[in-house]
């Protein structure tokens, strides 16, 4: 089970009792909340739909899900500030409450709600994010190789 507790900004990943990884994160800047087009980090029980990216390189940038090609540098970074980086690896959530993040405007997954890597110069353990949980690149990969997908995921404020 994956835990993101955005109080502290933090994942734990624990399997079979046992704490696999404890890392700090960065969760949307605009708090908790399922609406769609709300900018929120949605709470409750979820599940990892889909993992996109096994065995590219660190800093392989994603757009739509798929990878560019390009490897991100700070250079890159600069040239194209308005970008939102999803980096390295993409764990694609989805909801398991109806009414709450799943289905109509609550979707998680129709929302594209991803735990995904970032540029190394922002921040973790601040809200900065516009919905997504945001990770290092290198304990991205780590968790991304200890979970399948129908791994349950707790987010709670």
């Amino acid at each position: 089970m994956i835990h993101i507790q955005l109080a502290t900004q933090r994942l734990t990943f624990i399997q079979q009792q046992q704490t696999l990884l404890s890392t700090p994160v960065s969760t949307a800047l605009n708090g908790p909340g399922e609406q769609a087009g709300s900018g929120c980090t949605p709470c409750g029980k979820l599940v990892v739909k889909a993992k996109i990216g096994t065995g590219a390189p660190l800093g392989s940038v994603f757009v739509g899900r798929r990878a560019t090609g390009e490897i991100y540098t700070a250079a890159l970074g600069k040239a194209q500030p308005q970008r939102d980086w999803i980096l390295t690896r993409i764990l694609w959530l989805g909801g398991l409450e109806p009414g709450k993040n799943r289905y109509g405007k609550v979707d998680t997954l129709r929302r594209y709600i991803y735990i995904h890597g970032c540029p190394p110069e922002y921040p973790m353990g601040q809200a900065l994010s516009h919905g997504c949980i945001r990770m290092r690149d290198k304990a991205l990969v780590q968790l991304f190789d200890l979970v399948d997908t129908g791994t349950v995921v707790w987010i709670t404020d």
